[in-house]
């Protein structure tokens, strides 16, 4: 049997210069349109996590809010958005970060996390890494405990898990 690895990277689909020259984007909607696929690469997701306690699932804009959902339901966790600045209509805490391509910022609700919560970070693609820092330094300030981060690709080259400390990083797969 293949393994769930080998399967996602054979259905992922790799656009070359997006969203500028020099980009490799890895599209995962090809693994989402499989949903025999996708019941695995959540569970894949949520395997070293079960039965750490989490209570919370920060999932980040926008196919972080897809898997994050998914991998909150199968844990009976809540879910808590991490988007874009200007998106949330409350008030927000925020945390800026640099990406591979230039800078950005993640905002979440003040009360989307409280102390005492458990938080399981959500992603699709670790790349440099600077977007899961950014939603794990995010989780903390809003007093929460990051319990790990959890996605389905890392792309190995650009080092991104060297920039995450003091919780479990877990992917489904590498290329």
């Amino acid at each position: 049997m293949t393994s769930l690895a080998t399967r996602v990277q054979a259905t992922l689909r790799a656009i070359p210069d997006y969203p500028k020259a020099g980009i490799l984007f890895q599209d995962i909607t090809p693994v989402l349109r499989d949903g025999r696929l996708l019941k695995e690469v959540v569970s894949g997701m949520c395997s070293p996590f079960r039965g750490s306690g989490v209570t919370h699932v920060l999932g980040i804009e926008a196919r972080g809010f897809i898997l994050g959902g998914a991998v909150a339901t199968v844990l009976g966790a809540g879910f808590a958005p991490a988007r874009k600045p200007g998106k949330l209509p409350w008030e927000r805490a925020t945390e800026s970060y640099d990406l591979e391509y230039g800078s950005d910022a993640l905002e979440a609700h003040r009360d989307a996390l409280s102390p005492g919560d458990r938080v399981l970070v959500v992603d699709d693609v670790l790349a440099t890494g600077g977007t899961a820092r950014a939603a794990g330094q995010l989780t903390r300030s809003l007093g929460a405990e990051l319990v790990g981060w959890s996605f389905l690709l890392e792309i190995g080259a650009l080092r991104g898990r060297e920039r995450l400390h003091g919780a479990l990083c877990h992917v489904v797969t590498r290329c």
